[in-house]
């Protein structure tokens, strides 16, 4: 009489299937997570680009309107545009001065706008009636913004934010002969500061391999500011 032997346990078939299945289970688990956190990390960088761009639109379009009317054309005047550096805006109330990011990038230590503690600034908001900053001292050269009294609206930090291009797109036009009123045209980029990822028109690349999707952002503020309102009251 044979005996028939019953076995509780799984086969070596039965094993790797279902560690197969487990180990798909888990992948698609990872990737998922990985997914989410990426679409997380791209949020957060957007938003605080817009933040601080909105703000610095903000500022420019309150700062000019309570200037003077400053002179856009020719160059040098009120505004100085350097595209090896950055540049220099001055409203007759306050100034503006920046560096570019690719030169904050390239820590061209010949171009970068400095205060006179020797930080290089972002963006920075001084108080300035004479419009000194926008005039060249006895070297030739540009005066250093003074620490204790200038306002930087871009923290670094974690993003790395720069302005990546300024410009001032309109000449503009004759000042109102009733008001004495003048309207300017603005226009500029801010973003992440890795320069390896944006391509020549300071766009965040889409293939390639330095391409960042995650990290990578750049958003264009275009802003239409008034000056003189104060010349009208």
């Amino acid at each position: 009489m044979s005996r028939i032997y019953k076995h509780g346990g799984f086969t070596i078939v039965e094993l790797m299937l279902a560690m197969g299945f487990m180990s798909a289970l888990l992948l698609a688990i990872a990737m998922t997570v990985i997914q989410i956190g990426n679409i997380y990390n791209r949020g957060i960088t957007f938003k605080n680009v817009n933040q601080v761009g909105s703000a610095i639109a903000n500022e420019l379009q309150s700062g000019i309107s309570g200037g003077k009317l400053f002179v856009v054309y020719p160059m040098n005047v009120d505004y100085i545009n350097d595209l090896s550096s950055g540049g220099r805006l001055c409203t007759g109330v306050y100034s503006y001065v920046w560096n570019y990011g690719i030169s904050i990038y390239k820590n061209n230590e010949n171009n970068l706008y400095k205060t006179d503690t020797g930080t290089p600034i972002r963006f920075v908001k001084v108080r300035d009636q004479s419009s000194l900053l926008c005039q060249k001292d006895d070297s030739g050269g540009y005066p250093a913004i003074d620490n204790a009294s200038s306002i930087e609206m871009i923290n670094g930090g974690q993003f790395d934010l720069a302005i990546q291009d300024f410009s001032i797109v309109s000449p503009p036009s004759d000042k109102d002969v009733v008001t004495g009123q003048q309207l300017y045209g603005i226009e500029f980029s801010l973003g992440t500061n890795d320069q390896s990822a944006f391509d020549d028109a300071h766009n965040c690349k889409v293939s390639g391999v330095d391409a960042d999707p995650v990290y990578c952002s750049v958003e264009r503020f275009d802003i239409t500011a008034r000056s003189g309102i104060n010349m009208a009251k």
